[in-house]
């Protein structure tokens, strides 16, 4: 099995620990197996990067406890939002307001301090946006979902444990080519106006906004 991570430099002995704690899944060690997607990441900061490319037996892989939360048949994407709240930092004033919706959402927590893998969406900072717009109740679940469906910033591997990090073989870093510089921009801006679309959609009752799953809850306090 193939993985790339997206970087400024080269990377040969890559840790959990290089990451910023407040990245979707907390510290570690964030690849992709999706070629391109890695180039754009590589030079998301409009300057040129490079792709370290690794390399892990599918056996090794296999032996690994991976939490993969694109599976919809066990998980939703509440459990994938629940963890982005659980790492990224929020505004007080936020929390304040949305106090009960962000306790009702510590339900669908999953502790992924138990995995050695973990598979699923890519947030983004310039997607962050979409999901506080959910928890505000002003975009409903089905449209949060399409949202990062159509912005297509594609699925991510996350090495989280030492164990894990031990069976990816480093194979070699490649600058990116000139061309792949702005196109992390260009997929942002795609996404973002596909929200704005959908966001000016007329109102359909049909779909589920956080109150609507927040209904129960609420009855139990």
């Amino acid at each position: 099995m193939i993985f790339y991570h997206g970087s400024k430099q080269k990377i040969d002995n890559p840790i959990v620990q290089g990451s910023n704690s407040q990245n979707d899944y907390g510290p570690s060690f964030y690849t992709t197996q999706d070629l391109e997607l890695a180039k754009e990441w590589a030079c998301k900061n409009n300057e040129l990067g490079a792709v370290n490319k690794y390399q892990i037996r599918t056996s090794d892989f296999n032996s690994l406890k991976i939490l993969d939360l694109t599976n919809s048949e066990e998980y939703s994407v509440l459990n994938w939002l629940a963890i982005l709240m659980h790492h990224r930092a929020l505004d007080l004033s936020f929390v304040h307001v949305h106090q009960q919706s962000l306790e009702w959402l510590k339900s669908f927590y999953i502790n992924i301090n138990e995995y050695d893998i973990v598979k699923g969406f890519r947030a983004d900072d310039s997607y962050f946006e979409f999901p506080l717009k959910f928890i505000e109740g002003q975009l409903s679940l089905e449209d949060l979902q399409e949202v990062f469906r159509l912005g297509n910033l594609g699925i991510q591997y996350a090495f989280m444990s030492k164990k894990a990090i031990k069976k990816l073989k480093f194979v070699s870093c490649e600058v990116v080519e000139e061309k792949y510089v702005g196109r992390h921009r260009n997929r942002v801006i795609e996404a973002t106006k596909a929200f704005r679309d959908i966001t000016n959609r007329p109102i359909d009752y049909k779909k589920t906004l956080i109150g609507d799953l927040m209904k129960k809850y609420v009855g139990l306090l």
